[in-house]
């Protein structure tokens, strides 16, 4: 598994990949906005905002079972998505 560096712009690029295969289920999708309080919408317009990548990666640490799919689906270790989402809030 490739570790991502640790910079911002990293963080939020794996972010950003982890929030595409989380709108790639339906279910999953419908689940964040209600989570997030986003609407489609807003979730296009923002999508490279670092909260809303925090909150996505927030999202998926909640569900042990969403983290470990999409890590292993980026092809990176659970705590390289949990490392970025502290990273996007500092």
């Amino acid at each position: 598994m490739r570790e991502p560096d640790s910079n911002t712009s990293d963080s939020a690029t794996l972010a950003l990949q982890a929030l595409v295969w989380t709108l790639g289920d339906g279910d999953r999708a419908t689940r964040l906005l209600g989570v997030t309080g986003l609407d489609p919408a807003d979730l296009r317009a923002r999508a490279g905002d670092p909260a809303v990548l925090a909150a996505t990666l927030m999202f998926l640490e909640s569900h042990e079972p969403d983290l470990v799919a999409c890590a292993a689906a980026l092809d990176v270790p659970p705590q390289a998505l949990v490392r970025a989402r502290e990273r996007l809030e500092n």
